[in-house]
């Protein structure tokens, strides 16, 4: 990316063009983007843990699956192979697998590798990181003139748990779903799933069909619940008809449209989408069943995130009567189960925590640009993916309202051509620059879900204008992300540069 001679790195040091923090389906795709867009560019993707894949490694609770369609949540350079919509995590950890071997990303990823904190240095125009090995804590440093943080935005190592009552005196087996033993036998057992999110309503079909008794879902409060087919209807017929990679374009677009009309519908219709919802559900349930206590939440569509459950698999067990919805509160623990706030007690011999997730901004890595401390919260967002005077470093955070890929192939694009102009035109440092007139700000992230609302004091801001406001719509994106040059909220600069060497296209 430089024209000139880098200063040579520190002894013991590692340097890269770009370091990429995080193997998992944002890595794996940023890698790919990087090797296809700014060819010659050198890259190392840095991993904690043992294995590649992210989530779809760490994940295993049963029945773990895509909560959006594979044909948006596969890479657009990558058609998904299978015949499935939804997908199963075993399935999509392999495709991910196979897709890192066949663009060779396999080949730079560093694992055992914790990104543990970054420094930037104005006068070298460029990052250090300091990395531990979780096992040993041995620690080396990798520098690079472009960071990009890929690790998502959630703790792998802690799932959210609440601080319930008398938790220790259950007598049961209790388990947070985001740490499954491998060892756990449901069969015959009685079972309460705490939660009513995407987790909950993919755990409960799968435990009943592993053998439990009973399988209870718990929810404080109802979450929207669609049904969707497994398998895109219209999938099988365009494979025949087309190539394989024009039938994914094809479907892809067309499940791009059909998201975001669901969307817009959801936005500007409330009443009109809660009863279409309400409606599937009646059709699905028993009859008679009490859908309003247990079915219709108190916020409208997409104030939080849609629980898609593939073929209402999820209903279908309440039906068969192997599983059902109580909507309570919990009081305490008892030694054989759950007493709730209706005075109603819950037997149980497992409990599952199903209750979420904890969000960790950027990896929880301390951020410094020249000796002082980037505050996250201060700080606000460019095109959902830089941080305002925060050189030459990007984040891949996806959409909250459809498939986290594609906004993160929009942003990996960004990047690649980026770091390509860069290096073509020997400048050596991007800032995002807030503008002049005084900007109004809110949450990064104003989704109602739990998980968000208890990290909303550690995220960063977004502003109420282009580019500094998230759209959260493909098609719209496709300008924002459009020319690297555009925009001149942009700041370039070459090394050593003064004020009249500096580039705002």
């Amino acid at each position: 990316m430089t024209t000139s001679p880098a200063p040579a790195p520190e002894p013991g040091t590692q340097h890269v063009d770009v370091l990429i923090v995080g193997a998992g389906l944002s890595g794996i795709g940023a890698a790919v983007h990087l090797q296809e867009e700014a060819p010659g560019t050198s890259y190392v993707v840095l991993e904690a843990r043992e294995a590649s894949g992210g989530t779809w490694d760490q994940f295993r609770y049963p029945g773990i699956r895509s909560d959006s369609d594979m044909f948006t949540l596969g890479f657009d350079f990558a058609p998904w192979p299978r015949a499935e919509a939804i997908a199963s995590g075993p399935d999509i950890l392999e495709y991910l697998r196979d897709t890192a071997r066949q663009f060779g990303v396999d080949q730079h990823i560093r694992y055992r590798s914790r990104a543990v904190a970054a420094e930037w240095s104005g006068e070298q125009a460029r990052w250090s990181v300091a990395v531990e090995n979780p096992d040993t804590g041995e620690r080396t440093t990798w520098t690079c003139q472009f960071l990009y943080m890929c690790s998502g935005y959630y703790r792998y190592d802690q799932g959210y748990t609440p601080d319930w009552p008398a938790r220790e005196d259950f007598g049961g087996t209790f388990v947070h779903a985001q740490h499954w033993p491998e060892d756990l036998d449901l069969t015959g057992k009685r079972a309460v799933v705490i939660g009513s999110g995407a987790t909950a309503v993919t755990l409960v079909p799968a435990m009943a069909e592993a053998g439990a008794d009973h399988v209870t879902m718990l929810q404080r409060s109802p979450s929207y619940v669609m049904p969707l087919p497994g398998r895109d209807p219209i999938d099988g017929l365009l494979r025949k008809l087309l190539r394989t990679d024009r039938a994914y374009r094809a479907i892809r677009w067309k499940n791009i449209k059909m998201s975001t009309a669901i969307y817009q519908l959801s936005r500007k219709r409330p009443e009109l989408m809660k009863a279409r919802i309400r409606t599937q559900a009646v059709k699905l349930l028993p009859a008679g069943y009490d859908v309003d206590t247990h079915f219709t939440p108190s916020y409208d569509p997409w104030d939080q995130r849609m629980c898609l459950v593939p073929d209402g698999d999820f209903f279908a067990s309440i039906k068969a009567g192997r599983a059902d919805v109580v909507t309570d509160h919990i009081e305490s623990f008892t030694p054989t189960g759950l007493r709730l706030r209706s005075g109603r007690e819950l037997e149980a011999d497992v409990v599952v925590a199903a209750t979420g997730l904890n969000l960790v901004p950027l990896g929880g890595i301390p951020f410094t640009v020249d000796g002082e401390r980037v505050r996250l919260p201060e700080r606000v967002a460019y095109k959902g993916m830089m941080l305002d005077g925060v050189p030459n470093m990007a984040f891949a955070i996806g959409y909250t309202n459809a498939s986290w890929t594609l906004k993160v192939d929009r942003v990996s694009s960004f990047v690649s051509r980026l770091v390509h102009h860069m290096r073509t035109h020997g400048f050596t440092t991007v800032t995002p620059q807030l503008p002049d007139t005084p900007m109004a700000t809110r949450p990064f992230i104003d989704m109602q879900s739990g998980y968000f609302e208890r990290a909303r004091s550690e995220l960063f801001l977004q502003g109420d204008q282009a580019p500094w406001q998230l759209q959260n719509h493909y098609a719209k994106d496709a300008e924002l992300f459009g020319d690297v040059l555009a925009d001149p909220a942009l700041e370039l600069r070459r090394s050593g540069a003064t004020a009249g060497a500096t580039s705002r296209p």
